[in-house]
């Protein structure tokens, strides 16, 4: 009989799962919020499958409510650009091929990228990704069907705090990454900067500003590395290093400063 621990990748598809529960809820609430706002099932439905990015489309709802589909999809944008670095760090990960890169970028979310960088690096990230990419969109478009179908009775998810269940999967997956000392020095500068904007910029803002904290601490780390000078030439492990030759002594009675007669040759004749 095969136990959880000797089945391959048993621990991370037990981590997706949670993670994916979580994202059936949050999904019917958008469901439930979407139709309760007179965006018609079939939309909201459409919306999750093409667009599948919460934050953005809880905006959206309130915009188009509002009859402003121009200022939804500007605000959606702004708010998905935080995927950028995303995929600069996932890059070689998601795969080379063109098919691969072009699903792999419609799947990275938050959770998906928090997921897989949590994986060692000697484990296989890729494999990671794919499978909490995949389960987690369908597990989004699962809730979303059963909250358009349940017409509104999830209601308000900050009512029912699950808001704060997408916040609190992100942390529990990035507190191993916290140990070293630098990495939390650059988060805790990120999260500074992110609280300190939010009351002052639009939604979205905050988020690529706090890369910036990081970024100075970086530059600042690398400012500070000390630049060798005159390092000695450094040799292949197993070789001898090239010996020094010492300069030749004059020979006795020579001026100081003058150069030695050169070997093999007699004195100067008399003119």
């Amino acid at each position: 009989m095969r136990t959880p621990e000797r089945t391959p990748g048993a621990g991370v598809l037990r981590d997706v799962a949670a993670i994916a529960a979580a994202m059936v809820a949050v999904g019917a609430s958008f469901g439930a919020v979407a139709v309760a706002a007179g965006i018609p099932g079939w939309a909201a439905v459409t919306m999750s499958v093409l667009v599948y990015a919460g934050g953005a489309q809880f905006m959206a709802v309130g915009l188009l409510a509002a009859g402003s589909p121009v200022a939804a999809v500007l605000a959606g944008l702004l708010l998905n650009a935080r995927h950028l670095p995303f995929g600069l760090t996932l890059g070689d990960t998601i795969g080379r091929r063109l098919r691969h890169r072009l699903l792999g970028s419609h799947l990275m979310t938050d959770e998906a990228t928090a997921f897989t960088l949590a994986r060692p690096p000697a484990a296989d990230r890729r494999r990671a990704f794919w499978l909490a990419g995949v389960l987690l969109f369908l597990a989004w478009n699962a809730g979303t069907v059963l909250g358009v179908l349940a017409g509104g009775v999830a209601g308000d998810p900050a009512a029912l705090g699950l808001d704060a269940a997408f916040p609190a999967g992100l942390i529990a997956l990035l507190l191993p990454s916290l140990r070293d000392p630098e990495t939390r020095r650059m988060a805790l500068a990120g999260a500074l900067v992110a609280v300190l904007t939010t009351p002052l910029l639009p939604a979205g803002l905050p988020v690529l500003l706090a890369l910036a904290g990081p970024g100075l601490l970086a530059v600042r780390r690398i400012r500070a590395r000390p630049t060798p000078v005159d390092a000695p030439e450094m040799t292949a492990p197993g070789t001898t290093p090239p010996e020094i030759t010492p300069p030749r002594a004059a020979p006795p009675g020579a001026a100081a400063g003058t150069d030695p007669v050169p070997a093999g040759r007699g004195e100067k004749e008399p003119c």
